[in-house]
């Protein structure tokens, strides 16, 4: 029998309204790569918190090598060799690699001083030990967004874990950066006796990394399988509880006139330094450009301008032939461009109005929905509300509810089921399935293309380059502000495309 290094017995965990995890028993082995999936608010992230600590189960008992956990505290995890790496870093910035890894377990000279030459060398000890490879020295913020995971890693292993939780390990990761952190797990698991636990919402990663599976559904530990005797269809359809066949997105017509112009375009960030450096593309109805890049290098600025949210700086963007620069948001969209924001709480509702509130904005002025121009008719705003909550399956407590009370995937369905119904010809989409479950992503998919087909242009940025590419007609790489390459997206593979999003290829070809 494999040794078990985790155990759950019965575990329940209620929050206010809410049964999270629902009489979970679960055994995780020692040496094994455990995948943990589930739509959002299935209970993933709430059990793993319950390991490290962060959270108190209502019911039931954990135990970390056959040893029952008596008090849930992330001290507590960490002395019982849990570490768990979160999405969201907690690095300093400021500080270098090796000041992050001893952070609070800092060695001293003399007792009292920080011994900064001391945590370079028991960092690169690290290092070489589990072949992490990084610069104890540099600073992290100067960094790519790979090597800064190493790190979180590195200091859950100076901590002394062998218990690692690494959640949504490759949501910012170019493909190479997935390939070597892939290349690590594989290492501290088969040299070191580690136990790896991810939470993700990749499902070709979790056949490309796991041994076992577990599934979860509204609380539910619904299955626990070998990923040998799965694969993404099968794992799809037991997290939603239904088939999911959004393999294949139909195609139809050719791209039309052009509908977007962005010529030599120059923005500044927050900070007042040069995030768009001279960018040139265009789009027509009837196509998605894809943009293709690593967190930071342009993309949401160039957004922003477009949608008028940002400043232009210098060059032009013409919106169906209109210069728009200069333009505010509202008269952008009265040219006839929809826009689904990067971040759906800070722009994309009001999450303390109602969903039917929010379906409208933008509409509210219109004659329907009005009577006399003095009064708004709530029949017909209930009537409107009502038809949309049902053509986007939006999924909740009704049309009344704040959407600020939905979940991540029927919130986004909402900001998408608004700027859909302007049936405008230019659509500018960010991160459209951010956070969302596969169920939704499959409908939020068939939604953009449906769209397209329909004859709108589309500008689409993605983290998700899986996303990118299942969508995009053509793709467009960005490295720090700059254009590095434009490609029609099955002419390119993934891996390839990633060279370009990290400057590599514009390097080679300068030096070439």
């Amino acid at each position: 029998m494999p040794e078990i290094a985790v155990r759950f017995e019965h575990i329940s965990m209620e929050f206010p309204g809410v049964l999270a995890n629902d009489d979970i028993s679960l055994e995780i082995r020692k040496g094994e790569v455990f995948a943990l999936v589930g739509e959002n608010g299935a209970g993933k992230s709430t059990l793993m918190n319950i390991l490290y600590g962060i959270n108190t189960p209502t019911n039931g008992d954990v135990y970390i090598r056959g040893n029952k956990v008596e008090h849930f505290d992330p001290g507590v995890a960490i002395a019982n060799g849990v570490g768990m790496v979160h999405q969201h870093f907690m690095l300093v910035p400021s500080f270098t690699v090796a000041q992050n890894i001893v952070l609070s377990r800092e060695p001293k000279k003399y007792g009292v001083f920080f011994d900064n030459k001391a945590a370079e060398k028991e960092t690169q000890k690290l290092i070489e030990t589990y072949g992490l490879n990084v610069d104890p020295s540099a600073v992290v913020q100067e960094i790519s967004v790979g090597l800064q995971q190493r790190v979180e890693i590195l200091k859950t292993l100076y901590r002394g874990a062998d218990i690692l939780i690494l959640d949504e390990p490759t949501a910012v990761l170019t493909p190479q950066e997935t390939d070597e952190l892939f290349a690590v797990i594989r290492k501290i698991v088969r040299e070191h006796g580690m136990t790896v636990i991810i939470i993700t919402h990749k499902l070709y990663e979790v056949m490309q990394i796991s041994d076992r599976v577990g599934v979860m559904r509204k609380g539910k530990l619904v299955g626990v399988e070998k990923t040998s005797d799965m694969d993404e269809r099968k794992l799809a359809s037991l997290m939603v509880g239904r088939p999911v066949l959004y393999e294949h997105l139909e195609k139809t017509g050719t791209p039309g006139s052009e509908e977007i112009s962005v010529k030599n375009l120059v923005v500044g960030d927050n900070r007042g330094l040069v995030a768009v450096d001279g960018v040139s593309l265009s789009v027509h109805s009837g196509e998605i450009l894809g943009i293709a890049a690593i967190e930071g290098n342009g993309q949401s600025e160039l957004l922003e301008a477009i949608t008028g949210m940002r400043k232009i700086e210098s060059g032009s963007v013409s919106v169906r032939g209109k210069d728009i620069k200069g333009m505010d948001p509202g008269t952008i969209r009265a040219v006839g461009l929809a826009h689904i924001p990067e971040d759906r709480i800070s722009t994309g509702v009001c999450a303390d109005a109602s969903v039917s509130d929010n379906l409208l904005m933008g509409k509210q002025r219109e004659a329907r929905f009005n009577k006399f121009g003095i009064a708004q008719n709530n029949q017909a705003i209930r009537k409107y509300a009502e038809e949309t909550y049902k053509k986007f399956d939006i999924r909740g407590a009704g049309i009344e509810v704040n959407v600020g009370s939905m979940s991540g995937g029927n919130m986004q369905k909402v900001v998408v089921a608004r700027e859909f119904s302007f049936e405008a010809p230019v659509l500018i989409i960010s991160q459209p399935t951010r956070g969302v479950d596969v169920g939704a992503i499959e409908f939020i998919h068939e939604r953009i293309i449906q769209e397209r087909n329909e004859g709108a242009a589309i500008l689409l940025s993605s983290a998700d380059l899986d996303e990118v590419f299942r969508l995009s007609d053509r793709i467009i790489t960005l490295y720090e502000g700059k254009v590095t390459g434009e490609f029609k997206a099955s002419e390119i593979t993934k891996e390839e495309i990633g060279y370009y999003m990290t400057g590599k290829r514009e390097t080679e070809a300068a030096h070439g």
